[in-house]
């Protein structure tokens, strides 16, 4: 399984948090309520164990929304935001107000969760590629829902596939949702990325 040394591992979770409150204020300044985002965890797997790791308690196939960009330039990679079915409404509803009906709320989730995706993602993305001084150009942002396994495996990548995840926690004044970051690399873009946390930990040393 590839691994990153603690520097590099330190250096990348810096790099996360910073995108990740970018990305906590643009959606603090959408829903009209302070949102935090937690520190980012991040781990590397097998895109099976990924899967697993977001199916509900007990094997439940439990079923998960998911906004997905294809990133290329510095590395190549598959960026999903992930968050379980029943919040992605909840968080809709947030940004359009408590008084619009429940059907009118169905009809908007799936332009409101791409916005969100949007947002999101390209935070993080946009971070990585300010701080490596290297381009990462996306794609629009494409709206899935299924089982776990369904949405990372929509790109058609194998189950021994490397998944960075990236596990961060919402948290608004009223409600606390759990949700997912996955970056699907192969293992060329493994190393490209590893390359790239190297010079910019040199940079940052002041020896590059």
């Amino acid at each position: 399984m590839f691994t990153l040394s603690e520097l590099e591992n330190d250096a990348l979770v810096e790099i996360f948090n910073i995108g990740v409150g970018q990305a906590a204020a643009s959606m603090s300044a959408i829903v009209n309520e302070e949102v935090r985002m937690s520190v980012p965890s991040i781990s590397f797997m097998h895109r099976a164990a990924a899967a697993a790791l977001l199916g509900a308690p007990g094997g439940e196939r439990e079923r998960i929304c998911g906004v997905s960009q294809h990133y290329r330039g510095a590395f190549s990679t598959e960026a999903i935001l992930m968050f379980p079915e029943d919040k992605s409404l909840e968080i809709v509803r947030l940004m359009v107000g408590e008084g619009v009906p429940l059907q009118e709320l169905s009809e908007m989730e799936q332009e409101a969760m791409c916005e969100i995706g949007n947002i999101i993602l390209n935070s993080c993305v946009g971070t990585l590629a300010n701080l490596f001084q290297r381009e990462l150009q996306g794609s629009l942002p494409s709206y899935h829902v299924g089982t776990s396994d369904e949405i990372l495996t929509a790109s058609g990548s194998p189950a021994d596939t490397v998944v960075l995840m990236l596990h961060i926690d919402f948290v608004l004044e009223k409600h606390q949702i759990h949700g997912y970051v996955a970056f699907i690399l192969d293992l060329s873009a493994l190393h490209d990325m590893q390359e790239q946390i190297d010079l910019y930990i040199a940079r940052a040393m002041g020896q590059a």
